[in-house]
Parts: structure tokens; sequence; C-alpha cells
């Protein structure tokens, strides 16, 4: 059967489809149920098309957002998609502020939206494509200096409860409804915390046995209380090794962590076995819950989400 003709783009947000990875789990004798959930098939491509829609419907129903009034957020490209997307069907001017270090890719498309990009020079030191939490403060000191000259509103995904509720009424639904509550585990990588927060909050009141981990850098386990050795890696969108408010310890049943090289070879499994073009963090995820079948969680459902498109990574050397 046809799906309805939508209204607009933003009624094809969510409701994304699940995939059962067989054939990885195989290539790589896994011992359990591998579930990756496609994501990238949001209309921008990323998970954070749903958190952009929540924050503008929230605001405007508040009233913290006036008719025209400029939109603005730091990004590392995806939620600034997304928001470039809501934007553009609302009605409202939108600014991104991103470091030059987040691919090209993600701030042509952007543009392309209709969204003014702001990039922000990297602090000294800093590699292309490798972004830290040092560039990220001083992409923090332009959205605000930016929201303060414009009396802008501010769509703060760090900080807005908007972005937790987006995952954990729509994704972390989906998660449990897909899969008939048969979930054991679900593995996240962390960048604001809202996706792992709203997907847990949501699994476990369902069901409190299932176990939500959380998914770091190798050289940057900040959220685990490890030494932080290296901030900058290319696992792009997360591992800032900041405090995440939206992370409440009492979810968390596990932190694990992954080399920028084993999420490279997570993405590129993806794509290569199953046929699913994904980013770094996918890959991160993937090598995460991998990890968990061959050890604590073996022959246990273990679920994850497929964040983004590889399309937002031809310009590093990913899929080089």
């Amino acid at each position: 059967m046809m799906n309805m003709v939508l209204d607009s783009v933003l009624q094809a947000i969510g409701s994304t489809h699940m995939v059962r990875l067989d054939r990885l789990a195989s290539e790589w004798g896994l011992s359990g149920g591998l579930f990756g959930k496609l994501e990238y098939l949001n209309p921008g491509f990323s998970k954070k098309d749903r958190i952009a829609l929540r924050m503008i419907e929230d605001a405007e129903a508040s009233g913290d957002l006036s008719p025209g009034q400029n939109v603005v957020e730091l990004t590392s490209g995806n939620t600034g998609t997304g928001l470039a997307i809501v934007c553009a069907v609302k009605g409202y001017p939108f600014t991104a502020v991103m470091s030059r270090g987040n691919s090209m890719e993600r701030a042509r498309m952007m543009a392309s939206l209709g969204a003014e990009v702001v990039l922000v020079e990297q602090a000294p030191g800093s590699q292309r494509g490798q972004v830290s939490g040092i560039d990220l403060a001083l992409v923090e000191e332009e959205a605000q200096r930016i929201v303060r000259e414009r009396n802008a509103f501010r769509a703060d995904q760090f900080a807005l409860e908007s972005n937790v509720r987006a995952h954990e009424f729509g994704t972390g639904e989906e998660l449990w409804e897909q899969t008939g509550g048969r979930i054991d585990a679900f593995v996240d990588f962390v960048g604001t915390g809202g996706s792992f927060a709203g997907c847990a909050r949501a699994l476990k009141k369902h069901n409190p046995s299932i176990r939500c981990y959380v998914v770091e850098p190798d050289t940057a386990a900040f959220l685990a209380g490890r030494e932080v050795t290296n901030a900058n890696h290319k696992i792009q969108g997360g591992g800032y090794s900041r405090d995440l408010p939206f992370i409440d310890p009492a979810l968390v049943d596990g932190y694990l962590t992954v080399s920028s090289g084993e999420a490279a070879e997570g993405a590129r499994a993806l794509a290569r076995l199953e046929g699913i073009f994904a980013g770094f963090s996918s890959g991160a995820n993937l090598h995460a819950a991998a990890g968990l079948l061959r050890g604590k969680e073996r022959g246990k459902n273990i679920v994850f989400l497929v964040c983004d498109s590889g399309l937002k990574y031809l310009s590093t050397d990913l899929y080089r």
C-alpha cells in the first residue's frame, strides 16, 4: 500500500525502519541478535531531525519562539541540518554555528537548505576532522554572541529537555514496538546525551532489566571517569569530554569505549555486509554492540541507532 501524501517533509521525520543485522553477525561470529535502527532515513539523514522538530514545536507552544525570530544553534552538522529543514518549512531564519573541523558536506547541505552557516576556526593544534571539547567551546562562544546581538532563540540541544523527549516518546518507543519488546541491551555513542537518555528512559519504563550502555571514544572516556588522554578523535558529533546534564547515572548500566579505527571499521562493515551507508558514530555503536555480544551479553538481543549517513563523510578518510 502506498503511503499517504504528506502536508510537509516534517511529517516524514521519525518512524524509521529497523534492520536485523544477521549477515554482519554471521561474518563477525557474533552470538545473539543485532539490530540497527536506520535513523539516516530521516529527511536530513540523521537522528537529529527528531530533536530539531521537537525543540521548535515546544518553543512555539511555550511562546519562547516568536514568528520570524532568528533561530541559532551550534552544531557538528546534523542538528543544524535538522533545524535548517524545520525552519525552512516553518519560516524562521536559521543560523548554524559550526567548527571548521567538521566535514564540509554538512555546511554545504545546511546552506543549501537556506541556513546561514558561521564557521569557527579550531583551537591551535586541532586537526581538521577531529573536533575536541576545546573546539566546541569556541563554537559555543560564537553562538552566544550571535544570540545576544540578534535577540535570537537558542535551540540549545545540550540543555533543552525537548532533546530527550523527542527520543523518549519517539525513538525509544519505536525501538520497543519494532522488536516486540525483545530487547536485552541498548548501546549509544553519546553526543548531547539526548538519544541515550530518551531511549533509556523509554526502554526501562517498559522493562527495567534492559541494560543501557554509554559509548565513548577510547581516548576521551570522560563520562566513565577516565583520564582524557587525547580529546581529538575522528568520531564527529560526540566525545567532547564535558559534563552532560541529560546523562543520569541511574540509567547507565555500563560504559564502553571504541577507537577511531574501530568506529571506521564498524561503519565500513555496515556498508560492505549490510548495504547500510553510515557514519563514524554508527560504526562506534556497532563495534561496541559486537564487543558485548562476544562477552557479557553473549546470546542476547542488542539494539543501536544508525545515527547518520555516510554521505556526510565523503571528504574524510572514512570511505577512501
